[in-house]
């Protein structure tokens, strides 16, 4: 989206209101494009350096801070802020060094603190003290700091003194209660802290409910409440690290990883080392796996494994869930997990597979029945709420039922028992008899009967009607089986009609340079010319396959040679045992033909691989192309004819 700039006289207003609703991203794009009109503007630079400095950005800030020193070397503030910047960026060596340039003495006490504060970054408590103990009498940070200093030495029990000290001074604070938790459980007394940790979740549900939480815990779903200054103000997030701690000390894990989801929402990258690695240890408990791998989605274990076997690794769809028990448990349903066990045992006993499907199924159509009388009921009362709620229970069934009932079909159309897979789909007309898939699939077991075309017409049309305004949608071996079916039945008018509907939105789609080619009516011409082969009418069908590849530079492809192959290894076959005679002018076209697929062929793979199949090692094997293949069969074609 274009920067909009701020209109003249509102950009004081409008950056503070940015400021002030915690919106810093908001009123950096601003300020740098300001910046960008005036690279020196004071106000725009201590801006900057201040919403930096609060998205703990801390290295940003230091530079606005070291520009602005350098414009405004008198204003010692600006050279104590870039210090607070170098310090919260770690850069202690430089912090140091701008701090030893401070010598106002209305800053001495802010430049001491400060110093003190890098000592004890550095490990160096013996200095630390040194510079805590010069402080005010009446200094209020002085305990706190002393407490700290007590608390890195192991003296927990003087630090809780100290802390306590601090508290009846300044009140309740967050990060006070935090501490004080803090130096309970290092003195193992775990219900002491657990009271403070309590005391500082309940003041952060009550007073900000913007944080969200436990309400990832309960289930919700929540947006990150990022890194903000408030969350740091609140101490939330270390109370539930601690709370989490305590709860895995004493065994309780449930209850620890419970502490660690009730903390305010925040994205992975957002998360600090604490509770990154306390998420680790308690997933190392439950799940070495989890321990030692980034986290992943829910979906992913089942996603995986339904990937593996749509594209027929069955082999490591088993190995994977053989070597992950635990996660089988834990992310898949007892519905996902029956049936990928059907579909790997479908390649060793294909029968005791279908049996297992009839099982899935059987739940599955018994679950239908329900829905289908309570949608009934509910449509009496008029409740539309409920009734669209059930009606969505009732096609999430179905989406469960319909891949079992394809995955039955897919048995016996293996076998090629066409009549079986087709009593399959009559036994589920009761539910399915309205679903586009069921019906395309009723359509292609009745078209491979060989004498059911009528019919295989009618189960195609709704979807080629439905889509009539865009052909190039329907897969193509739809258009050309309705094409097919047109012509056995005598109706060779549709057939026409639908393949000029198909060529005109071709020709229109070439004119887009931007459009991927399309094979459809090359296909249809294919299909028709393999009928004709299949009647015994080679010389019309061979003619009819030829043309359909012309020019070959744009319609020779992996689909179309298969066609094309199939129906000249038919001829070839049929000659050789002088079951049918061919005039030597077809023959020559055939030749042409071999000869041309055998130029444009060399880079056209005859066997589409699956996604983990490495190209290199394809392209390697020369006898998978269509060159190759082209070639096998002009020899064999020149072989016969010589015979």
């Amino acid at each position: 989206m274009p920067f909009a700039p701020i209109k003249d006289g509102e950009f004081t207003s409008t950056i503070y209101g940015m400021i002030k609703e915690g919106r810093y991203e908001n009123a950096i794009r601003s300020l740098q494009y300001e910046l960008q009109r005036t690279p020196n503007s004071r106000a725009a630079l201590s801006l900057l350096a201040y919403c930096h400095f609060y998205l703990q950005e801390f290295a940003e800030a230091a530079e606005y801070y070291e520009k602005l020193v350098q414009l405004y070397p008198t204003y010692t503030e600006y050279r104590l802020y870039w210090a607070q910047s170098l310090y919260n960026a770690f850069m202690f060596p430089e912090a140091t060094a701008v701090l030893s340039q401070i010598d106002e003495p209305q800053f001495a006490g802010q430049a001491l603190k400060l110093e003190s504060a890098i000592k004890y970054r550095e490990e160096d408590i013996t200095n630390a003290r040194i510079l805590v103990e010069k402080y005010a009498t009446d200094d209020p940070d002085s305990d706190i700091n002393l407490a700290c200093l007590e608390y890195k030495e192991g003296n927990y029990e003087k630090a809780l003194e100290c802390f306590l000290s601090a508290t009846q001074l300044h009140g309740y604070q967050p990060c006070l209660a935090y501490s004080i938790a803090l130096c309970h459980y290092q003195m193992q007394n775990f219900s002491e802290a657990l009271k403070f940790i309590a005391d500082i979740i309940d003041r952060g549900v009550q007073d900000h409910p913007e944080l969200s939480i436990g309400m990832a815990t309960e289930g919700m779903e929540v947006s990150s409440v990022g890194n903000t200054h408030l969350l740091r103000e609140t101490s939330l997030v270390e109370a539930c690290n601690l709370k989490a701690a305590i709860e895995y000390d004493l065994k309780n894990l449930s209850a620890a990883s419970e502490a660690l989801t009730d903390m305010p929402p925040r994205l992975e990258e957002e998360l600090d080392p604490v509770t990154l690695h306390n998420q680790a240890l308690i997933n190392m408990d439950n799940n070495p796996s989890d321990g030692n791998q980034n986290p992943f989605p829910p979906e992913t274990f089942s996603n995986l494994l339904l990937l593996y076997c749509k594209y027929e690794y069955y082999d490591l769809a088993a190995d994977v869930l053989a070597e992950n028990a635990d996660l089988t448990y834990k992310y898949l349903t007892q519905y996902l997990n029956d049936y990928i066990d059907a579909v790997i045992t479908q390649q060793t006993a294909p029968m005791d597979a279908y049996n297992k499907f009839e099982a899935i199924g059987n739940e599955q159509i018994n679950e239908l029945r329900k829905l289908t009388k309570r949608i009934n009921e509910i449509r009496q009362g008029n409740d539309e709420l409920i009734l669209q709620k059930t009606i969505k229970a009732y096609d999430d069934t179905m989406s469960k039922y319909m891949p079992v009932l394809m995955s039955q079909a897919k048995i016996y159309w293996d076998m090629n028992d066409y009549l079986q897979v087709e009593k399959i789909f009559r036994k589920s007309a009761e539910f399915c008899n309205e679903n586009d898939i069921w019906k395309l699939n009723v359509a292609h077991t009745l078209f491979m009967q060989g004498n059911k075309f009528k019919e295989a017409a009618g189960f195609y049309e709704p979807n080629v009607k439905k889509n009539f305004d865009n052909m190039l949608s329907i897969t193509a071996i739809i258009l050309a089986n309705l094409s097919v079916c047109y012509i056995m039945t005598n109706q060779n008018e549709e057939a026409e009609e639908l393949m000029k509907k198909v060529e005109n939105e071709e020709e229109a789609n070439a004119e887009n340079s931007n459009t991927p080619k399309s094979f459809h009516l090359c296909i249809i011409n294919l299909v028709i010319g393999t009928l004709y082969c299949s009647k015994g009418n080679y010389e019309f069908g061979i003619s009819r396959v030829i043309k359909a590849m012309e020019p070959y530079d744009k319609k020779l492809g992996t689909d179309t040679w298969y066609y094309s192959k199939r129906c000249m290894i038919s001829l070839i076959e049929n000659m050789a045992k002088h079951i049918i005679n061919i005039r030597d002018s077809v023959l020559q076209e055939c030749l042409e033909f071999l000869e041309q697929c055998e130029i444009y062929g060399k880079d056209v793979p005859t066997i589409v691989t699956g996604p983990l199949i490495i190209d290199e090692l394809e392209v390697e094997n020369a006898k998978n192309t269509v060159t190759y293949e082209a070639r096998l069969l002009k020899a064999l074609l020149l072989e016969v004819m010589n015979n």
